[in-house]
């Protein structure tokens, strides 16, 4: 039962961590992402959700719920105070994440196509 649960948790922080992954792109990129990663994230979550009602005690449901979603919120605020003390020059970082979502416009795009 104790692995069940784990994966239940495991399945809430993937699934959760893509939600959130999504609003740090721009309207463009963010659209795509929307469109083929969030939509289906909102989806698993909300299966993992009726699994753990279905499988375990309403109160540990709640708690892996609560537990998931802190925990992401937590790690993007760390992860944002951490690369914003090492770029200096705010630029190289906006430069680099242009970059970065080019890169997953074009790659969502050839897999498409192809």
């Amino acid at each position: 039962m104790i692995i069940k649960y784990f994966g239940f948790l495991f399945t809430l922080l993937w699934s959760y961590t893509f939600i959130k992954t999504q609003s740090l792109f721009k309207k463009g990129s963010g659209l795509l992402i929307k469109l083929f990663v969030s939509n289906i994230s909102w989806l698993t979550f909300i299966a993992a959700c009726f699994y753990g009602f279905k499988n375990f005690e309403f109160y540990y449901v709640v708690i892996g719920i609560v537990f998931a979603i802190a925990i992401v919120q937590l790690s993007f605020g760390r992860l944002s105070l951490f690369i914003n003390s090492k770029f200096e020059n705010k630029q190289n970082l906006v430069r680099i994440k242009t970059a970065i979502e080019y890169l997953i416009i074009i790659s969502i795009t050839y897999f498409i196509l192809n």
